[in-house]
């Protein structure tokens, strides 16, 4: 048994080098080879993401059933090597690895038949709005406000150092809900629409001339 596994990762580690052979430009690779924060250039790593979906291998690490790839740890390790030595662009971690596993887990069917399809085939770009102001590591005192009106929520604060806002068309966000009991209760879990009205994404530039 030990022999026929080595022998179906060596199988399966020359079909993922063919793929990568194959289907990563030499444009895409210099992108990779670019790569210096938590993801590639937006445009090449939504381009990567576009090639591998198309394979169905856009999310490793998902259930099957959820559009994941059903490998083994050791086939998602062979497949995240192989990634790293041919220079693959890293892809965006907001939607595959942040909110993409949190709808899996808690979602409602509805949401998860809605947003899980668009986030691996790339047509949802999403940011994180956790940092505030005030409330950078302690999330805990966070003051951005939801207020229920009717069947929607008024949202009242400020994000800030919102990775990937100037590309995102959603949010997924850390509102307040409900001050009773301790700070790290009435915290709530809200996915929204940047277009949405008075979501203004301002860029905050380092000294180096740029922004995330």
């Amino acid at each position: 048994m030990h022999l026929d596994t080595q022998t179906e990762n060596r199988v399966f580690q020359e079909q993922v080098e063919d793929f990568l052979a194959d289907h990563l430009s030499q444009e895409l690779r210099q992108a990779g080879r670019r790569t210096m924060g938590i993801c590639s250039p937006h445009e090449a790593s939504q381009a990567w993401q576009k090639i591998l979906h198309a394979k169905g291998w856009a999310a490793p690490s998902w259930p099957a059933d959820h559009g994941g790839t059903g490998w083994t740890p050791m086939q998602r390790h062979i497949f995240a090597t192989a990634c790293h030595l041919a220079d693959a662009p890293l892809l965006a971690p907001m939607g595959l690895d942040l909110v993409g596993p949190a709808i899996i887990g808690h979602g409602s069917a509805a949401q998860k038949a809605f947003f899980l399809p668009r986030i691996l085939a790339a047509e949802d770009n999403w940011c994180q709005g956790y940092s505030e102001p005030g409330s950078g590591s302690d999330l805990a005192s966070l003051q951005c406000r939801a207020e229920a009106d009717g069947d929607d929520y008024i949202i009242n604060g400020t994000k800030i150092w919102t990775t990937f806002a100037q590309y995102a068309n959603r949010m997924f966000c850390l509102v307040r809900t409900s001050n009773a009991g301790k700070p790290q209760e009435g915290i709530s879990f809200v996915l929204l629409e940047m277009d949405s009205p008075g979501i203004p994404v301002q860029p905050i530039i380092t000294m180096a001339g740029n922004h995330d």
